[in-house]
């Protein structure tokens, strides 16, 4: 059976994630208030992106996948945008690698001069 993976913008601006197994029906059970209670509060909706697979559980992992990530790369994705999407997915945490001249946390909290 296949699935799809689908990614809705509702009137607030937020994106909704979601799977299933007939896309044209759930669309319809969202556009209605009869879907996800996220989606009813947010009305009207809209398609803004979609993926198919050729199993549905192969859907709901990339949908449970996409639920984790920002609206930021949520909007690269829809975009079609694989820079901006490769950018949005790097670590901008401060102790990252680098972020820090590759000195490991140790190292930097000893003072460890940039090279030897």
């Amino acid at each position: 059976m296949s699935g799809y993976m689908y990614i809705l913008e509702c009137s607030d601006g937020k994106f909704y994630t979601g799977s299933t197994n007939n896309l044209s029906m759930r669309l319809i059970e969202h556009e209605t208030g009869q879907a996800a209670n996220f989606t009813a509060k947010r009305l009207p909706v809209k398609l803004v992106y979609y993926e198919e697979f050729s199993r549905i559980d192969e859907a709901f992992e990339r949908e449970k996948q996409i639920q984790k990530w920002s609206a930021k790369k949520k909007r690269a994705l829809i975009k079609g945008n694989k820079e901006m999407l490769k950018k949005a997915s790097e670590c901008n945490n401060h102790s990252h690698c680098k972020n820090n001249n590759g000195k490991n946390k140790t190292e930097r909290s000893r003072g460890f001069p940039n090279s030897i």
